[in-house]
């Protein structure tokens, strides 16, 4: 006879989180209506799922202390080499990204969990252009509370 402690991993179809929005009837009570739902997702999914790249070892590389990951919408966008660049690699496009939000977190404000920066990137064999990401600073994982960094297309959330 063996002893097996196997631990599975249930992922619940239900939400975790629901959104509402109150509306006013007039003449009447105000009602309380569903407007989306929401599935918590810790940061050990994110990564397994492919939704997020940790980019923590490029990130201490260039001097920041803290775990950084990028989303994968962003991370294809910009780090990934698009067929039939010339002249880069995905280690160079990266160190870009990394070494620009280094230089955004030493111009930002203490407290600012939400840190805008820009860096030039070239998806073609034409000219760069200027690109906008996001920095979210919070908490690596719900149930660790110790700090990290998602770097971010300005409209993910």
């Amino acid at each position: 006879m063996t002893d097996s402690n196997e631990t599975k991993t249930v992922t619940s179809r239900s939400p975790s989180h629901f959104a509402y929005n109150v509306r006013n009837r007039e003449g009447g009570d105000n009602y309380w209506l569903r407007i989306g739902s929401a599935w918590a997702h810790t940061r050990k999914q994110a990564l397994a799922d492919g939704v997020q790249v940790d980019v923590s070892s490029t990130a201490k590389e260039a001097g920041i202390r803290f775990p950084v990951f990028i989303t994968r919408t962003a991370f294809d966008a910009y780090v990934t080499l698009p067929p039939n660049v010339s002249g880069q690699d995905e280690a160079g496009r990266l160190w870009d990204v990394v070494w620009m939000l280094r230089f955004a977190i030493g111009k930002a404000t203490r407290g600012q969990d939400r840190l805008p920066f820009a860096l030039y990137v070239r998806n073609d064999n034409r000219a760069a252009r200027l690109v906008k990401l996001i920095a979210m600073c919070g908490a690596l994982d719900i149930d660790d509370p110790q700090p990290a960094i998602t770097i971010m297309l300005p409209d993910e959330d």
